[in-house]
């Protein structure tokens, strides 16, 4: 059993390298894009975005996504352990309130507001994302530890282990899986979401589109809408096999 376990995580790895190596090619080469898209919109003028080459459109996309995400669970995965502990729990409605409106309170309005504190371009950007992609993370860290069976607490405790110990050797552990799943809706999300950034200049992926829309240029709405899809692809696979690694644990059940 170990042994398939083993030859399937590794075959999912190996799937993840061919699908990133096909991933940068297909963006390095800038030429096949234009050559097909001049081939479907042949009317149009330009059919690659003129601000930037695809690949520097992704590079920023993928620093707006990777900066926000690692925001996001910085802050997210201690504030959702931290309310599970005795010292934390009576704070549990309000932050699940708070990140709960992060979620449903509009990017763009978080931009809106955030451009004049913080300026044009990326800090804004991530500070939308960051709230945007708070709610999963917090949730999911609540969910998978509030889901931790007490009798095996208890048996830790019994065997003279620490809270910390408690917390790192068992808990976290056994929530491990629910945690990455919350991880990885927020990252998603935020590969999504991070298109909003092109509106105050933060550049990524969204350029191409929000040109596209503002000029009625097809050409550049695929250029920015298939790479971002491809790129949500391959993150998702890449989360996916980080949670098959805790597969060997007992998951437990979401609350």
């Amino acid at each position: 059993m170990a042994n398939y376990r083993n030859s399937h995580q590794l075959r999912n790895w190996l799937i993840l390298a061919v699908m990133a190596a096909a991933f940068i090619v297909l963006i390095a080469n800038t030429q096949w894009w234009e050559a097909a898209l001049r081939f479907f919109f042949p009317d149009e003028t330009l059919v690659l975005h003129p601000r930037a080459p695809l690949p520097v459109l992704v590079w920023e996309h993928i620093q707006l996504v990777a900066v926000s995400s690692g925001a996001t669970i910085l802050i997210g995965l201690p504030l959702g352990i931290w309310v599970t502990r005795p010292s934390g729990r009576s704070f549990l409605p309000i932050v699940t309130d708070l990140t709960s409106f992060g979620q449903t309170f509009p990017p763009i309005a978080v931009l809106a507001l955030a451009v004049p504190m913080l300026g044009f371009g990326f800090l804004p950007t991530v500070f939308a994302l960051f709230l945007y992609g708070l709610l999963p993370v917090v949730r999911n860290t609540i969910a998978g530890l509030n889901a931790v069976p007490t009798h095996l607490v208890d048996a830790a405790r019994g065997m003279g282990m620490s809270r910390l110990q408690i917390l790192f050797r068992v808990e976290i552990p056994l929530a491990a899986r629910v945690i990455l799943a919350g991880v990885r809706i927020s990252v998603i999300i935020n590969i999504g979401t991070a298109m909003i950034g092109a509106v105050i200049a933060a550049g990524g992926l969204g350029s191409p589109i929000i040109a596209g829309l503002v000029q009625d240029n097809l050409a550049y709405l695929i250029e920015g809408a298939v790479p971002a899809a491809l790129l949500a692809l391959l993150i998702d696979q890449l989360m996916a096999n980080i949670e098959a690694s805790f597969a060997y644990l007992p998951a437990p059940e979401s609350a």
